[in-house]
């Protein structure tokens, strides 16, 4: 009789970096993994990383970047969040809700009220299931050479903490996006 063994459920662990080559093992090495060139935005990376892996694989990511916005005449801060992937071939386990919610704890201990993050509307649905609200408000992201532009992708947010509520009013992020 063959021995029955149980998987492991998987567990995220923060990454001390991730590289070219951690997202090329997730995504493999296509142009545009992340269907984002189109924007022609440049974008900042993150400074902190958490990961799944399977199998020694790296096979889920997220990252968080700490960021300046302006709400309206208000400025503060937020958690950015991105560069969240889940490799095609394990796609539909619950490996995106797993990465992102882990980075979301530790988001909380970084001080700013909300998270937030850019996406592609076919993965807002996905985010929404997630707890994010998409924004209705245009978004301007800063780009280099002091241009300020529109967020073609749609932003979301999320509350880091009990009773935060997001702002009304315009929105600009005083930096390039994440």
């Amino acid at each position: 009789m063959p021995e029955n063994r149980a998987t492991a459920a998987p567990t995220v662990t923060p990454l001390p970096q991730y590289t070219k080559a951690d997202q090329e093992e997730i995504l493999g090495s296509g142009e545009d993994p992340f269907g984002v060139a189109s924007t022609g935005l440049t974008w900042l990376p993150k400074d902190q990383h958490f990961g799944i892996r399977h199998d020694g694989r790296l096979v889920a990511h997220a990252g968080l970047l700490r960021l300046p916005i302006a709400i309206g005449d208000t400025e503060t801060e937020v958690v950015g969040v991105g560069g969240v992937a889940v490799a095609p071939g394990m796609q539909g386990q619950g490996l995106a809700r797993l990465v992102v919610t882990a980075t979301l704890e530790h988001a909380r201990t970084m001080g700013p009220r909300h998270a937030l993050l850019f996406c592609r509307p076919p993965l807002v649905p996905l985010y929404q299931r997630l707890g994010w609200h998409p924004l209705d408000e245009d978004v301007y992201v800063e780009q280099p050479e002091d241009r300020l532009v529109l967020m073609p992708l749609r932003t979301m947010v999320t509350p880091l903490h009990d009773g935060a509520r997001w702002p009304s009013g315009s929105v600009r992020l005083l930096s390039l996006p994440m």
